[in-house]
């Protein structure tokens, strides 16, 4: 399955992930939010946050800002990024890089781990400091401001 996906380029990937997304938010019985229970930790300088997943759940995560590293705990799941598809079967850590946006199927019920440097406590704080509202908002600063001139020129 990771052939096909790797053949396509990131940019079509998320475009093909966004519009999972709305297909699935229009389904019916579609679930909104941080509806699955949560296990917020926080240490000196992290954010721990621990999701668990029910067997058969299919869900679309956010777009991160920053990269972090992850655990999964227990569990097996598919997992589409514009990395690829992959099916991930517990204990098993890895980093996701910065951009990262996923649907995830669970195979069986799972624990997904993610850690995020942080000094902030506040979730609502934390979420604005971690979660971009779009792709756009991880182009550095420099190209934004370029795009929005090209718009104030046309």
């Amino acid at each position: 399955m990771n052939e096909i996906v790797n053949n396509v380029d990131k940019t079509e990937i998320r475009e093909k992930i966004l519009n999972a997304e709305n297909k699935i938010a229009n389904m019916k019985g579609a679930k909104f939010g941080d509806y699955l229970p949560l296990k917020h930790t926080f240490a000196d300088g992290a954010y721990v946050r621990e999701i668990f997943i029910p067997k058969g759940e299919l869900i679309v995560g956010k777009i991160h800002k920053h990269s972090h590293p992850n655990f999964l705990m227990s569990g097996e799941v598919s997992v589409l990024t514009e990395e690829g598809a992959k099916r991930l079967k517990a204990p098993m850590s890895m980093i996701s890089p910065a951009g990262t946006k996923r649907i995830v199927f669970a195979h069986e019920d799972t624990v997904w781990v993610t850690i995020h440097v942080t000094n902030e406590t506040n979730l609502g704080m934390i979420e604005n400091e971690i979660i971009a509202k779009s792709y756009d908002e991880l182009l550095p600063e420099y190209v934004q401001k370029f795009i929005e001139a090209q718009g104030e020129l046309i």
